[in-house]
């Protein structure tokens, strides 16, 4: 669970998160263009590849290859079971 924290401590990728929440399954091109222009941030495909990379590690970010192309979609399980640890410790584990 730290591996989650310590993604969502970068503002970048908590901003990469809310991208991929509003529109699922975008290339690294895609997600570099709408941090451009809706963020003004204008970090290299490099810098927001490596971002993905920890956000993929930590499990928020799932990706998969359709023939040259790779797709980076939003995976929230980390996020629940965060939610359920602190804020419905009563729910348990299998009734999720």
């Amino acid at each position: 669970m730290d591996d989650v924290f310590k993604a969502l401590a970068d503002p970048t990728r908590r901003r990469i998160l809310d991208e991929l929440a509003d529109r699922d399954s975008q290339s690294l091109f895609e997600i570099c263009a709408r941090l451009t222009t809706k963020h003004g941030l204008g970090l290299s495909r490099q810098g927001i590849s490596q971002h993905l990379a920890v956000l993929e590690a930590a499990g928020l970010v799932r990706t998969r290859r359709q023939g040259r192309y790779k797709f980076h979609d939003l995976n929230t399980e980390p996020l629940e079971r965060i939610l359920n640890r602190w804020l419905r410790p009563d729910v348990p584990e299998s009734a999720q």
